[in-house]
């Protein structure tokens, strides 16, 4: 399902705290930097339950860190999506806008902040994933734990320029819905990593190294972002 859509200006709101000096205990380096691939999707579209399906065999690969998000402007032909959220419709606008594009549609998935693609084509996602995973990045992430308190370090391993965002985004890892009205009537659909908010940490400019203690999470992932909708050039999934 397509909707053309004037694009206004579209970004969550950057703030966060930046805090040094911690206590170091045990420190975890990332084995390999999974790919973010997030899906914008609505229970009111008929064309998204293969994609919703696909996510769920993203959401258990190591490799993956599969998110859903799912938008509010199909929430009008009868269905109102209870996982919908406004955020989640601006921010694939601003992807749309960044990309040069007027159309934002479901299911759509971008993988890595820089690929678009349509949700149901697995082959074309399987491609892109292998793609993108072939790919250094030049953001190191590490976690720490000290006191019972996790640390996040970010330090750049390559050439990195201008404002990166660096996000904590916390989901549900599954919620099964029986849907009566709308496109889906009669449907009863398993969702996987269902996004339920955004928060950002900071703001970093790559030169020097980013900490930051993270709040307690049970289901979540880091995102570290290019500002204005580019290449994600770390992440990782908590705990």
């Amino acid at each position: 399902m397509r909707l053309n859509l004037i694009l206004g200006a579209a970004a969550f709101g950057v703030a966060g705290v930046l805090s040094t000096g911690q206590a170091r205990a045990q420190s975890e380096a990332e084995p390999g930097t999974p790919v973010v691939v997030e899906l914008f999707t609505s229970q009111g579209c008929s064309a998204c339950p293969p994609a919703d399906e696909l996510l769920h065999k993203l959401a258990a690969r190591d490799d993956v860190i599969a998110l859903a998000l799912h938008v509010d402007y199909w929430d009008y032909i009868g269905w109102k999506d209870r996982f919908a959220l406004p955020g989640h419709t601006r921010r694939q606008k601003g992807y749309a806008k960044a990309a040069g594009r007027r159309m934002i549609y479901t299911p759509q998935m971008i993988i890595n902040g820089v690929d678009h693609v349509v949700g149901n084509h697995p082959m074309d996602v399987s491609d892109l994933i292998a793609l993108h995973e072939a790919r250094s990045r030049p953001v190191a992430l590490e976690l720490e734990t000290a006191g019972g308190k996790t640390i996040l370090t970010l330090r750049a391993t390559g050439e990195v320029s201008g404002e990166i965002q660096v996000m904590l985004v916390d989901y549900d890892p599954e919620a099964t819905v029986e849907i009566t009205r709308g496109e889906n009537a009669g449907r009863t659909i398993s969702y996987a990593n269902i996004v339920e908010s955004w928060q950002e940490l900071g703001v970093w400019d790559g030169s020097a190294e980013f900490r930051t203690e993270l709040p307690e999470v049970s289901s979540a992932a880091i995102l570290v972002q290019k500002a204005g909708y580019g290449p994600m050039l770390a992440a990782r999934n908590l705990p």
